[in-house]
């Protein structure tokens, strides 16, 4: 039995856009809605959304069921323990927020790489490797794993060039939100400055050969994040969908 290829990594390699949705509500169910409908991954959330270990093995199952939606997973913060057990369950794809420096990018690195590249817990049947029946699975996890470093900060910014160069990273999905508190502009991830900083950041990474990742529900916004070179672009969240779609159902009845 081989190994669960990720097509995520490759589609990129092929030079795709990879268009996704992001999860908060942290409910297999809703994961496996959202991922019927062709989006090519899905988000699920582990640090702003109430999943945990657990819930995020049913979703995972569920996205995957649904059909060809790759589940992307961002854990809390950076913990090399967490990484293992996520990793263990079956994550291909891992996203790690607030990363700041070429240091932490090189830590997060090893967390994922079994000795002697790394330091990942070894396991000898986790579910990733179908328990145990993907017999070369130590030795070829590394290949079909993709790993996102999410920059939050001006300081992460500022050292984007060094953390571009760690072997292991293979894209940057910046964080709007956190950046513009960051800016002295909070709340405000559509301002015409950090929408700056962003374009030059995603031409750091491109220029690099890496996947520049972002989030936003504002659909011009979007499409000029994609024009400008960002190639794993989250359009909206199954929580935006619901709350807008509540409201606006609820606001015509009101009328009525």
């Amino acid at each position: 039995m081989k190994i669960a290829k990720n097509s995520l990594k490759a589609a990129l390699a092929e030079g795709k856009t990879q268009i996704g949705l992001w999860s908060q509500l942290a409910n297999p169910f809703v994961v496996e809605m959202i991922a019927g409908a062709g989006f090519d991954w899905i988000g699920l959330d582990a640090e702003h959304g109430p999943s945990d270990l657990v819930g995020i093995y049913h979703q995972l199952h569920a996205c995957l069921a649904a059909g060809s939606s790759h589940p992307m997973v961002r854990l809390p913060s950076f913990d090399k323990v967490a990484i293992k057990q996520y990793l263990d369950i079956g994550v291909q794809t891992l996203l790690i927020p607030q990363v700041d420096s070429a240091d932490m990018a090189r830590a997060i690195v090893k967390a994922t790489r079994y000795a002697p590249a790394g330091e990942r817990g070894y396991c000898n049947a986790p579910r990733a490797s179908n328990f145990g029946r993907v017999k070369d699975y130590p030795f070829v996890a590394a290949d079909e794993l993709f790993l996102i470093a999410q920059p939050e900060s001006m300081l992460a910014v500022e050292n984007l060039p060094a953390m571009v160069e760690v072997d292991g990273i293979d894209a940057f999905f910046f964080g709007p939100g956190d950046l513009s508190a960051d800016m002295g502009h909070l709340h405000q991830g559509n301002h015409p400055e950090i929408v700056d900083v962003l374009s030059k950041a995603a031409r750091v990474v491109r220029d690099a050969g890496k996947a520049a990742g972002i989030i936003c529900s504002d659909e011009a916004l979007t499409r000029r994040y994609i024009d400008m070179g960002f190639n794993i672009v989250a359009v909206g969240s199954d929580q935006g969908l619901l709350v807008k779609g509540a409201d606006a159902l609820a606001a015509r009845f009101r009328q009525a």
